[in-house]
């Protein structure tokens, strides 16, 4: 899919391109001024303790993202605070150009070619094409050669036009580092696979897969809930992944199989538990339909007490379930699993655990965890398996290869 048609004519680009470059100018003048110095430097060091060191193109990173996407006290960012304030005011026009740069796009880009002082740029994170201009003049990507890499933050050039503009700095590889880069892209999409948002195929590719690995485990299983001892939740795990492997082995053309080796893990690390679910009594491993797999300790203990209220007489009972329902990193997913196992005792649970002799779960239920979960459930859910594009499946097979 290819990012780039306008209905703008040449001319009128190349005007918006050079007006962007003064704009660019004044917003970073704005965002080293003063007012926002201390907040500035602080980012800056944390690069700086990241990586040892504060070399140019890491700088100019660091102010590019503390710009267009730090958000201050109120929630606003510097550019549309520079927007709001700068004087005399931009035209409605030039106000949606610089407040569309907020929409950043940091990737991992192909070279496929120059054309008339853009470059056309495929991403391998979103699997998208991007026609790419820079207001640093035509110079700026006359480097550029077919085939090359380049590791770059693009925004939108304008919102009348598809066209897209760089910001902040270009890093260029060779063809021959492609696929080093692609394992990088791959790793990035692992942990952030809300990159495929952008791209509707890529999404909904993702959402079939995991479907099919949610339907692969509970063929294998009977069940989409597994509760058992650490050691045996890894046993079931190992054999749930050379279940998939062996599927995807199978078709080696289907982009299941792609997915399966991403990153080359072993059997045994993908069949491993977190360190910290080793301790506990029980582990639930969960293949949801909307989160994909995940694990949850000590959840036989809570099991046990949603069959059987009397055991809120029990502290530990109740603090675990306290834990559950505070923790931010559990789901509430995984306590309405709780409530839909045992429906019949819910009320007398929560009444429990909350002092409340009038809560139900009917009533209350739902706005408690929206209190105590805000975080997930502001958000859309996003597939956890994450699929990738042809051109980055072959690089990744080719660094493999280089591996072995």
């Amino acid at each position: 899919m290819e990012l780039g048609s306008s209905q703008m004519t040449a001319r009128q680009i190349e005007k918006l391109v050079e007006r962007s470059s003064e704009l660019k100018s004044e917003l970073v003048a704005f965002v080293q001024g003063a007012r926002f110095a201390r907040r500035l430097d602080a980012r800056l060091d944390e690069a700086a303790d990241r990586l040892g060191f504060l070399d140019e193109a890491t700088a100019i990173q660091t102010i590019d993202h503390f710009a267009l996407q730090h958000l201050l006290a109120d929630g606003s960012t510097v550019v549309e605070r520079f927007v709001a304030q700068r004087r005399p005011p931009l035209p409605e026009d030039e106000r949606a150009m610089l407040l569309g740069w907020r929409d950043v796009v940091e990737g991992v880009f192909e070279v496929q070619r120059l054309d008339h002082g853009a470059a056309i740029l495929h991403n391998l994170l979103d699997d998208l094409v991007y026609r790419v201009h820079s207001n640093m003049g035509r110079r700026a990507l006359g480097k550029l050669r077919n085939g090359f890499f380049v590791a770059a933050r693009v925004v939108p050039l304008h919102p009348d036009t598809d066209a897209w503009l760089v910001s902040g700095n270009l890093t260029t590889y060779p063809p021959g580092d492609g696929p080093e880069l692609a394992q990088v892209a791959a790793q990035t999409l692992a942990v952030h696979p809300q990159l495929l948002c952008r791209n509707p195929e890529m999404l909904r590719r993702a959402w079939e897969m995991q479907a099919e690995a949610r339907a692969d485990f509970i063929e294998l299983f009977g069940t989409d809930l597994l509760v058992l001892e650490p050691g045996q939740a890894q046993d079931q795990l190992r054999e749930y992944h050379r279940h998939r492997q062996e599927k995807a082995l199978a078709a080696l053309n289907d982009q299941a199989a792609a997915q399966t080796s991403i990153g080359g893990p072993s059997l045994d690390e993908l069949s491993s538990l977190p360190e910290e679910m080793l301790s506990a009594d029980s582990v639930a491993v969960v293949c949801d339909e909307t989160e994909g797999l995940c694990y949850y300790a000590d959840f036989g203990r809570l099991d046990a007490l949603f069959a059987d209220p009397s055991l809120t007489r029990d502290r530990t009972h109740l603090a675990q379930l306290r834990e559950y329902l505070n923790d931010d990193s559990v789901s509430p997913m995984v306590i309405r699993r709780l409530v839909q196992r045992h429906p019949e005792n819910v009320d007398a649970v929560f009444r429990a655990l909350l002092r409340k002799p009038a809560f139900t779960w009917e009533r209350d239920g739902e706005a408690l965890l929206h209190r105590r979960k805000k975080r997930h459930c502001e958000h859309e859910p996003l597939p956890s398996v994450t699929p990738v594009g042809d051109r980055l499946a072959e690089l990744l097979r080719t660094e493999r290869r280089h591996r072995r």
